[in-house]
């Protein structure tokens, strides 16, 4: 049985007109996906003839007052394309037909039409169903997963140079990771902001200039203070993000976030204790470049059972706040005790 294909597959395949006949798009990342969807579209179906050889289609759709059967679908791959070399039909929701019906299409995934290319997009999938399996069996089935932490900053670095003509050191991307986190599409958004502001070529003060207007740096910049201990900074810096932000919702989001940093500075500090260095952190923690320099120099300001005390002050803290204590007064409490 053959592995999932990567999207980065898809498109050098396309790009060199190594297209399957069909393919199954599945996964998480959602952002990811789409933007692969639209590179698909360009590069399989001229714009000239998009009006009569691209579809997209929804399993939940219905003709007339019937809903869409798997043979409708069939008859328009099967057809041939008009003034281009391929057809393209996107089926989104192919969860909402039944087994039975998704067994239908079977026939045709054992002999599909070369002109044209289908891609099942699914939310749900279940590999022990027939139809499911054969996209494993082909090596077709196309995953789009979250990106870990050390895929950020390469997809940031290629992202910024393939789509927008901008260059980015692997310290900016690496900043701009910390900031922002894994999330593609805020961070696509930024480095849209990015070339708006600085054109092609970007340096890490530049970055760091940008996102300090962010609201979320604040976070990040919290982190950084608690880490290094620095009670006055954190405190002038907590006051920022609660004017900042919503405060029934903001406090458990920190609390989340401090609970996070604590537990990558006792990473670290493992790994130190072990003598290791930044290639070890970097495969303990999922981190890399700039966010792993950050943790060798905050990490041994810290005793191993400070942070393990630390854990229990976020718990508490999270009890009063689940209990209907004051925000504003728990998160000083719990900054001062971090720091002290």
């Amino acid at each position: 049985m053959s592995g999932d294909l990567q999207p980065e597959d898809v498109l050098k395949a396309a790009k060199k007109e190594q297209v399957a006949p069909y393919y199954l798009f599945y996964g998480p990342g959602e952002f990811r996906m789409e933007r692969v969807l639209a590179s698909l579209k360009t590069t399989l179906v001229p714009e000239a003839a998009k009006d009569f050889n691209l579809e997209v289609l929804y399993g939940d759709d219905k003709v007339g007052d019937q809903p869409m059967e798997p043979e409708q679908i069939i008859n328009k791959a099967s057809s041939l394309p008009f003034l281009a070399e391929r057809r393209l039909i996107i089926l989104r929701r192919t969860e909402s037909f039944t087994a039975d019906q998704l067994e239908r299409f079977l026939p045709y995934l054992e002999k599909p039409s070369p002109s044209t290319c289908v891609i099942f997009i699914s939310s749900k999938t279940d590999f022990r169903k027939k139809f499911y399996e054969a996209f494993k069996s082909k090596g077709v089935a196309v995953l789009f997963d979250q990106l870990k932490g050390n895929q950020i900053v390469p997809w940031i670095k290629k992202t910024a140079s393939e789509d927008l003509g901008m260059t980015l050191d692997g310290e900016a991307c690496a900043y701009l990771h910390a900031v922002v986190g894994n999330r593609p599409r805020e961070l696509y958004s930024e480095l849209e902001k990015l070339h708006l502001r600085y054109g092609k070529a970007v340096t890490l003060d530049q970055v760091k200039e940008a996102v300090t207007h962010s609201r979320v740096y604040t976070v990040f910049e919290l982190m950084d203070a608690v880490s290094m201990k620095d009670c006055g900074s954190s405190l002038r810096i907590l006051k920022r993000y609660l004017e900042e932000e919503d405060l029934r919702e903001a406090p458990q989001g920190l609390i989340g976030m401090l609970n996070r940093q604590v537990r990558l500075l006792w990473q670290a500090k493992a790994v130190l204790q072990k003598r290791g260095g930044t290639r070890e952190i970097e495969k303990r923690t999922g981190l890399a470049g700039f966010p792993v320099k950050k943790l060798l120099e905050q990490a041994p300001r810290w005793k191993e059972k400070e942070l393990e005390g630390a854990l229990e002050l976020l718990r508490r803290a999270d009890d009063h706040l689940k209990s209907g204590s004051g925000a504003r007064v728990i998160l000083e409490t719990l900054i001062l005790s971090l720091c002290s």
